[in-house]
């Protein structure tokens, strides 16, 4: 494995890596406030509403304004609540949605502040592994958050989402196999040189697809925010948070949401590297700070389809959710590792041409692709034999010999009295 990318970190001055450290942390937040206000005004045009259009042109200081409102709420806590584990659950929700940006590469080395360095905190040799473990840590701000509440909604939402989270990162974990095997590396900064020619999401097709069913799931988002289903729960784990509390656990779900699309820029989209037309016709399209513009957008991207899935699809059944992951989902990412596998080894062996690896790649494309429509076979139910009456009750009438009657009942007949 190459390491002449990982040797560019490690180098820098401790104010450099603070000053970088600073810059996520408050583009996160502007992010955050920013993703409010065009969720709000994408799902508003999709409705045919105006949307937030008051504070500050266009409404962008709609989500400022809903910030301090939110701090200047009432704080509650239950009597009921553990006091301690329900003030640590949003912090421990919040603070690895931060932590996870630290390894993705938003550009190639550039002059900071007069030293050379790379447009990324830092790298590891298992960066992916890393984002991946510090982004279930979060699980147990949601589930924690839930069970110190003293609400049984509270805590059916936390054990749904925990559910939810450890199904779905399974078979997210699963799709990421593929892009290792073909990139030869867990290092964000490696995988994204490796698809400097081809992006993975057009040569890695059922790992594309997969991966992004799997981050709505991860995020708890539309159509699958099943913890938070309020004609179920109230509300889910967060139903008895209130002030700058509801807010952590709030900022956590969209900073994930930046995460996991972030993740999906770097890991299947070329991260940082600009698209094949401007590529080609601009040679400095990847030099200097260019590539940020490229990665956002590509970003937003994701983003924009997190809104647009709000804004079109009902929300799903939990039991249908949980088993389209186990018995659909997991299968076939195993079934597409050994094949990825498989022909990785025959092309490193000069067996296959690469015409031939992408008519191969194609042809099991199309065939997991049709495996997600066949519909589960299902036994017809059993009729349900007719409850007896018991004894002083009231009797229950008979149905119909030909089935259910449609329209209207039969009149009612009574009998006269001599």
């Amino acid at each position: 494995m190459a390491t002449e990318p990982l040797a560019s970190f490690g180098n820098d001055p401790v104010w450099l890596i603070a000053v970088k450290s600073l810059l996520i942390f408050v583009v996160l937040v502007v992010l955050t406030l920013f993703n409010i206000w065009f969720e709000r005004r994408v799902v508003a045009r999709m409705q045919h509403r105006v949307g937030p259009n008051v504070h500050g042109p266009f409404g962008l200081l709609q989500s400022l304004a809903d910030g301090v409102k939110l701090a200047l709420k009432e704080d509650i806590i239950p009597k009921a609540a553990d006091k301690v584990v329900f003030v640590l659950a949003p912090i421990l929700a919040a603070i690895p949605a931060f932590v996870t940006f630290a390894v993705i590469p938003f550009g190639p080395e550039v002059n900071l502040f007069g030293e050379r360095t790379p447009l990324q905190l830092t790298d590891m040799p298992v960066a992916v592994l890393f984002v991946m473990a510090i982004a279930s840590i979060g699980i147990y701000g949601i589930v924690l958050g839930g069970w110190s509440s003293g609400s049984t909604y509270s805590l059916l939402g936390g054990l749904r989402s925990s559910a939810q989270m450890i199904s779905y990162e399974v078979a997210m974990g699963l799709a990421l196999v593929a892009v290792f095997l073909y990139a030869g590396s867990m290092s964000t900064s490696e995988i994204v040189a490796a698809q400097d020619d081809v992006w993975f999401a057009f040569v890695l097709v059922p790992s594309f697809v997969i991966y992004v069913i799997a981050m709505v799931g991860e995020t708890n988002r539309a159509p699958f925010d099943l913890p938070e289903a309020e004609g179920e729960l109230v509300g889910g784990f967060h139903t008895e948070y209130s002030s700058l509390k509801f807010a952590l656990f709030f900022l956590a779900e969209y900073i994930n949401m930046a995460t996991v699309s972030a993740l999906a820029t770097t890991l299947f989209l070329g991260g940082w590297h600009a698209p094949w037309p401007i590529s080609q016709l601009w040679e400095g399209s990847n030099e200097g700070y260019w590539p940020l513009l490229w990665f956002f957008s590509k970003m937003y991207l994701f983003i924009f389809m997190f809104i647009w899935l709000r804004g079109s699809l009902p929300r799903l059944r939990y039991d249908q959710f949980m088993a389209f992951g186990w018995k659909r989902l997991i299968p076939i990412s195993l079934v597409w590792i050994v094949a990825v596998a498989t022909i990785r080894a025959a092309t490193l062996d000069d067996g296959l041409t690469r015409n031939q690896l992408l008519s191969v790649v194609g042809v099991l494309a199309v065939i997991f692709l049709v495996l997600f429509l066949v519909p589960e076979k299902k036994a017809p139910p059993a009729p349900e034999p007719m409850p007896e009456a018991r004894p002083g009750g009231f009797p229950v009438p008979p149905m119909p010999a030909n089935g259910a009657v449609r329209g209207a009942a039969a009149p009612l007949t009574f009998r006269e009295e001599k």
